[in-house]
């Protein structure tokens, strides 16, 4: 009715796929996007997706999984402290014990970190090179040192994305929400926005990650690559790693009430440098 497939689980990729991941939720949307990216390139990778958690189908699980998996990676969002292992990970090897297949446990996404294409490619790229458990995605765990070393793709799509940092309660944040409204209504576009703010809210930094394109956008997590840079606070520049990820040839907006020879000495060298090496085109407003 609705053309959407619900399956207890349902597999996404290779039909000969070696290494597969196991997932549920969001993220499963992101893991489909880099096994698109993966195969196209002669990896044999998958994703099985879990839609019913409890009761856990062995039967269901089975009937969907390749033949030709050996080695799989559990993801889960939470830490079960004293536990030998994570709820769903547990669970996948109770259903696969005694079966010629390796499975290793993660972690992604605690504390509502991001999680970006290239490092789900990290996690097939453990398994392919340095499998190991207990391992974390999203995040520098310099402690127990377990976190997988992201290895950056790129993946092309025709979205334009726009990153916009603020200032807690200077309204950029309804202003944003206002502009995908607007493209939306007037252009007919398919619009997406993630709003990301620091534990002070009023007052401290926001920043918003915003899509939009022609086609449907499956891609929760945030901008990567933004065409536009939007900056409401000069003194953010001296703080903060913020047009790194601007694209070639792109376009940066910043808000301050400085004149061009006093805004030149108060942006870092590193920044200077990023603007003259990537073309990018700088305006300012006093607004």
């Amino acid at each position: 009715i609705t053309g959407q497939n619900y399956k207890p689980f349902n597999y996404y990729g290779s039909a000969t796929a070696t290494k597969v991941i196991v997932a549920m939720g969001s993220v499963c949307e992101t893991i489909k996007e880099t096994v698109d990216y993966l195969t196209k390139k002669g990896h044999n990778v998958g994703l099985l997706e879990v839609h019913l958690y409890r009761p856990f189908s062995a039967k269901h699980f089975l009937r969907v999984l390749p033949k030709t998996v050996k080695k799989i990676a559990v993801l889960d969002r939470t830490k079960e402290a004293g536990s030998t292992g994570e709820p769903l990970y547990l669970d996948v090897c109770s259903i696969l014990k005694g079966k010629d297949i390796n499975i290793y446990g993660g972690r992604y996404g605690l504390s509502s970190k991001n999680t970006t294409p290239s490092e789900i490619y990290s996690v097939y790229k453990m398994l392919e090179t340095s499998p190991r458990n207990n391992f974390t995605i999203g995040i520098n765990d310099d402690v127990t040192k377990l976190s997988l070393k992201e290895e950056h793709i790129e993946i092309e799509n025709d979205n334009k994305e726009i990153k916009i940092v603020g200032f807690g309660s200077d309204g950029m944040v309804s202003a944003s929400k206002d502009l995908l409204k607007i493209l939306h209504a007037s252009k007919d576009l398919y619009v997406q926005g993630y709003f990301e703010y620091d534990s002070k809210k009023s007052g401290g930094v926001t920043i918003s990650h915003l899509r939009y394109g022609d086609n449907k956008i499956n891609e929760p997590y945030y901008v990567t690559h933004p065409e536009i840079t939007v900056v409401t606070k000069d003194i953010y520049f001296r703080m903060f790693d913020i047009i790194s990820n601007l694209k070639e040839n792109g376009t940066l907006l910043i808000n301050t009430i400085k004149n061009e020879e006093e805004l030149l000495k108060l942006l870092p060298t590193k920044v200077k440098n990023t603007i003259f090496k990537k073309n990018i085109k700088v305006y300012y407003i006093d607004a």
